[in-house]
């Protein structure tokens, strides 16, 4: 689709795919891998709507709502108008922080498209296939611009997820609302002059506030677009665009490589495990030294890890002292690993974080850091009392849920049972999800009209 010059710059080269890519034409598995994240993210919005930052932001959005209230309150029970659904949703679909992750352009997704594009199928009346086609768009967008920007984006203390984000969710909203090349140039323009989100606020309710505002603020450009509302057409690469300002390493080229031929929603990851991707190396390890015979988590006298650089910048809270900020403690992650054998969301709650027997193992916990172990590498070793000199040590370049060694079919359906079953209900998580076979999946998801099917009433 040619390089983004001058003349026909990434701007207005994202917008013509946005415009013109048909779903018939992308490949089966990319239209798979849809679903897949679809599934993931539902379950991820619907577990994470009991949150009390979820029901923060319901009320603070309904007291200044005017709109008539058509979109879905996932897990509410209730419905709002398409901006402050865009908003609850993407914060209720991050605010676990077990959503998707593409490893690349460091970007959670799914949080900031789905929800802009969820609201707006839902007003207008899309069909599931609709929706499928415009999110794979707008994580296409997303994707290729984080790759083109990173990682100086993420190092100056931009968090992608809200930045990124935003142009996404522009370029799914306008792909449902048909608009043509130039008024989908406007709103990726208008997206990328609307950045939100600071690293600084990892670990509190605010990390999930910034996929929901990216969601609104996408929405938004959007509908604006569409009402003739213009922006410069060459937002993203020009001069004192966003590229320029929000990073010192923008590499244009990356943008064009194979547009249309490789899609980045095969880069996508999951998690199995709920907090910061980087720890999960560290969790896949202690899991396994769990189940090593003549391990008892009692007898554990000291925790040795071997991490990369970004697992301590990132997750380096020595003393975490909520839940949400032990999702970003390395220290507590393998606590209760090595004490639980799991990692999921009830490891990762206010109790547990301040459990006396986790705060205990937790400061027998120490990281290194190694620049030459890679991100999804790490080792753990345990000494135990009693044990003598040698350590149960455990290693892993490919985690569960990595590009390398990805969660099956079965596992996110899982997944999602395990997220969505105590909002909902046992048995309407089952029937919302199908048999759990992918056929039945996309049918139900694709064909049947996602937008629909989600809601409390059916």
């Amino acid at each position: 689709m040619g390089d983004p010059t001058r003349e026909d710059g990434a701007t207005r080269l994202l917008a013509r795919l946005v415009a013109e890519a048909r779903l018939e034409d992308m490949p089966a598995e990319v239209r798979h891998e849809g679903v897949r994240a679809f599934v993931n993210w539902l379950g991820c919005a619907v577990g994470g709507a009991p949150h009390p930052g979820v029901a923060a932001a319901a009320r603070a959005a309904a007291a200044f709502g005017g709109g008539e209230a058509v979109a879905t309150l996932l897990g509410l029970r209730r419905r709002a108008d398409p901006m402050a659904a865009a908003l609850v949703n993407g914060i209720s679909s991050h605010v676990l922080d077990f959503d998707d992750t593409h490893e690349a352009a460091l970007i959670h997704p799914s949080a900031p498209v789905l929800p802009a594009a969820l609201a707006l199928a839902e007003a207008r009346g899309a069909d599931g296939a609709e929706l499928l086609a415009a999110f794979l768009l707008g994580v296409e967008v997303a994707c290729r611009v984080g790759r083109a920007v990173m990682p100086a984006h993420y190092d100056a203390g931009w968090h992608a997820t809200g930045t990124l984000g935003a142009i996404g969710a522009a370029a799914a909203a306008a792909r449902l609302l048909g608009l043509d090349a130039e008024r989908t140039a406007w709103a990726l323009g208008i997206a990328a002059t609307q950045p939100v989100g600071l690293r600084v606020h990892f670990g509190s309710m605010t990390k999930s506030l910034h996929p929901g505002r990216a969601a609104q603020n996408g929405l938004l450009a959007a509908l604006l677009a569409a009402e003739g509302f213009d922006a410069a057409p060459d937002a993203i690469e020009g001069r004192r665009g966003f590229a320029e300002v929000l990073t010192t390493g923008f590499a244009p080229e990356r943008i064009a490589e194979g547009l249309g031929a490789r899609w980045e929603i095969m880069g996508n990851t999951y998690k199995p495990f709920a907090c910061g991707l980087v720890v999960h190396p560290v969790i896949d390890c202690c899991l396994r030294l769990r189940a090593a015979p003549g391990f008892s988590a009692g007898a554990v006298e000291r925790v040795r890890l071997r991490v990369h650089p970004l697992v301590m910048d990132l997750t380096g809270k020595r003393e975490p002292g909520s839940g949400l900020e032990g999702k970003f403690s390395v220290f507590h992650a393998a606590a209760v690993a090595l004490l639980d054998g799991a990692g999921g969301e009830a490891q990762f709650s206010d109790a547990r974080v301040t459990a006396p027997e986790v705060v205990a193992l937790r400061r027998r916990v120490e990281a290194v850091v190694d620049p030459a172990c890679g991100r999804t590498e790490a080792e753990v070793a345990v000494a135990l009392r009693g044990g003598g000199a040698e350590e149960l040590r455990a290693a892993t370049a490919a985690p569960l849920g990595s590009l390398a060694n990805p969660m099956p079919d079965a596992a996110l359906g899982a997944k999602f049972l395990d997220l969505a079953a105590p909002v909902l209900g046992a048995r309407p998580a089952e029937r919302l999800l199908g048999n759990g076979e992918s056929d039945e999946v996309h049918a139900r998801l694709v064909q049947a009209g996602t937008c629909m099917i989600i809601r409390p009433d059916c």
